[in-house]
């Protein structure tokens, strides 16, 4: 790779940081800075990467405005023997962002132009400031004052941290003004949100069968219970055959996953209604309110690009590891199911997925189809865009029956076709 307008290398940390992720910050499409590696792309490493890491953590909490912690993560990684350390900057929402001591001024505002980043203009920073979304869950100003924070803190110190009597500061769970926002509110241990799961008897919203909701307490206590609740929901189908067992679930649980807390993350809050689930007897829906955050396109959300509409809630989920990295969801997703799963309107993106068929009577138990099926994969892995001609020349079959082998591998779940015949490209997923 090379430097572009996404990617800056640095060959060691210089006084000029902060001014490269002022500048992805302020881009459409954030960037990613990696620190050990050298303009011609060649790695250097980093001495003691650890306290390097805390140390640049501290000085991006402490030098930039706003606040642009929950849009960054710092991951270290291994290449060539060497630590490096790979900066991942999310596009914020509270545009300009700028050097704290420099103020909104020239001096303090950066915008990325090609592989650089250069001053933003006064005109630039005058009408992003104009544009700036205000009506954040960090603005906004909780319901109630009298928040207890037990289950929080429990959580924390289960996954190795120990929240110290500033963590509401730290945390950013409190308004400019010093009031608990209505991010505090919704991790606290009493609230009046709820997530609610409805489960209808046929295909349509008429027969409500079931309709449970998960919450009035800290939102990650309500997703842990409603990811409990379609982890029973999502059947597995299984068949013994003489080769091996075969186990299909009805939803791809990594979809699931990412797909709830996905709209938990990025449900707009501000107009009082929260994410929910929906399950018909063919398929489940999971809808977030609120469209795509402001600047990003349907493109962008498909490639991954990160913009959290809730960066106080992504700071918090990412330090649960509840949520992987910045802008993994949607690839997740995207990995098991098409575009086609996600409906994106201006007040809420929904995405559907239908529900799979169990085994037939002869699924597995045709031995020569399950080597070929196997020699099937093992080409797409190799080759990720043969054709389905190349792949008949080679097992000596007809093509037709080589379509029919990878349809009933898709409907196994366990090949997907990414873009078009002519062009696109075989994915292998993981469980295969």
């Amino acid at each position: 790779m090379t430097e572009s307008s996404r990617i800056e290398y640095k060959q060691a940390v210089t006084d000029s940081l902060e001014k490269e992720v002022v500048a992805f910050l302020n881009a459409h499409e954030g960037g990613t800075i990696y620190l050990g590696v050298n303009d011609k792309g060649e790695t250097v490493g980093i001495q003691n990467a650890d306290q390097v890491q805390l140390a640049l953590k501290d000085r991006l909490k402490n030098n930039i405005r706003p606040s642009c912690f929950g849009l960054f993560e710092i991951v270290l990684e291994h290449a060539d023997g060497k630590d490096i350390l790979r900066i991942n900057i999310a596009s914020g929402s509270e545009k300009p962002y700028y050097i704290k001591h420099f103020g909104m001024a020239e001096k303090g505002c950066f915008i990325r132009v090609g592989s650089a980043a250069e001053p933003m203009p006064t005109a630039m920073i005058e009408r992003l400031f104009s544009q700036r979304i205000r009506n954040t869950i960090g603005m906004m100003r909780s319901p109630r004052g009298d928040l207890t924070f037990k289950l929080l803190k429990l959580y924390y110190q289960e996954g190795g941290y120990e929240l110290n009597p500033s963590f509401l500061t730290n945390l950013e769970l409190k308004t400019p003004e010093g009031d608990l926002n209505y991010a505090a509110y919704l991790l606290a241990d009493e609230n009046g949100v709820s997530i609610k799961v409805a489960k209808y008897a046929g295909t349509t919203r008429v027969d409500l069968a079931e309709n449970s909701e998960y919450g009035y307490c800290s939102l990650i206590k309500a997703v842990s219970r409603v990811l409990e609740k379609l982890e029973i929901e999502n059947r597995t189908f299984a068949k013994i055959t003489p080769r091996k067992r075969l186990e299909r679930r009805m939803i791809d649980p990594t979809a699931l996953r990412e797909a709830v807390i996905n709209a938990v993350i990025h449900n707009d809050y501000s107009n009082g209604a929260p994410p929910k689930v929906e399950l018909f007897s063919d398929r489940v829906e999971i809808t977030s309110m609120g469209g795509l955050p402001y600047g990003i396109t349907q493109e962008d959300f498909f490639a991954g690009i990160s913009a959290p509409r809730n960066k106080e809630l992504m700071r918090v989920f990412r330090d649960l590891e509840l949520v992987e990295h910045l802008g993994s969801g949607v690839p997740r997703i995207l990995k098991a199911y098409d575009t086609d799963a996600f409906e994106i309107r201006e007040n809420y993106v929904r995405v559907t997925f239908p529900y799979r068929e169990g085994f037939t009577d002869t699924d597995g138990s045709d031995k020569s189809s399950d080597k070929s099926s196997d020699k099937i994969l093992e080409m797409m892995k190799e080759n990720p865009k043969i054709s389905a001609k190349s792949m008949a020349e080679t097992l000596q079959i007809t093509p037709r029956a080589v379509e029919k082998q990878i349809a009933e591998l898709k409907k196994l779940g366990l090949v997907i076709r990414i873009g078009e015949r002519k062009g696109g490209h075989w994915e292998v997923l993981d469980h295969a």
